[in-house]
């Protein structure tokens, strides 16, 4: 399923700017960056709530905001992009 996912972390402190470096890391690690706090995901159902638990284990539930859009398996009828950045396939191969 595809899975939106977005954060606001306070940075007014060195420790929230390394939240927000951690958190950026660890959706890297399972999906696209589409905005600056934004990830698009390509999940299955494990994977999601392994990442939601990293996730929370990083934020700080009192300053912090995380969001979890589950968009499931027909997301390509659900998505429309207008602009300059290039859109991609998440299930199609990334060339890096």
């Amino acid at each position: 399923m595809l899975v939106l996912i977005t954060y606001d972390v306070n940075t007014e402190t060195s420790a929230g700017r390394k939240r927000l470096r951690q958190i950026a890391k660890q959706c890297v690690n399972y999906g696209q960056r589409v905005q600056n706090s934004v990830f698009e995901c390509l999940l299955d159902t494990a994977q999601c709530r392994a990442l939601q638990a990293k996730l929370c284990s990083i934020m700080d539930l009192e300053k912090d905001s995380l969001r979890f859009y589950y968009l499931g398996n027909q997301y390509e009828k659900k998505i429309e992009h207008f602009g300059c950045k290039h859109t991609y396939l998440p299930e199609e191969p990334m060339i890096l």
